[in-house]
């Protein structure tokens, strides 16, 4: 299970990525697209790592944090494409996804299902 939580969060930066160039190369339609496939790895993300806190015996802070944190994550990526389109500044919003991203992916090293490298 861990491996296709890591899977879908890959494949969604990957969407992500995908989606905000098609949309500041003006391809409409492909970027629509894109972003409809990405918001379902979002709920994909959300379904995998609910299942791999069903299957740990105790919940820690540090999960529930990391839990935030990935929603967080999620809804940066999310206002990010939303505003960009609609032509309103997303800096900020990139600021917040980067510094939440590398905390996000750091905790999931160091909690146990992770790589143990911290």
């Amino acid at each position: 299970m861990t491996h296709l939580h890591i899977t879908t969060w890959v494949v969604a930066l990957i969407l992500f990525f995908v989606a905000n160039s098609l949309f500041k190369s003006g391809k409409e339609k492909p970027f629509k697209i894109v972003h409809m496939t990405l918001r379902l790895f979002y709920l994909l993300i959300i379904a995998s790592g609910i299942q791999l806190l069903l299957g740990l015996g105790t919940i820690t802070g540090e999960y529930i944090g990391k839990v935030i944190l990935g929603i967080y994550v999620i809804g940066m990526m999310e206002m990010i494409l939303v505003r960009g389109k609609k032509g309103k500044p997303t800096r900020i919003f990139w600021i917040q996804f980067v510094i939440a991203l590398i905390v996000v992916i750091l905790l999931g090293l160091r909690l146990p299902l992770g790589l143990k490298l911290f």
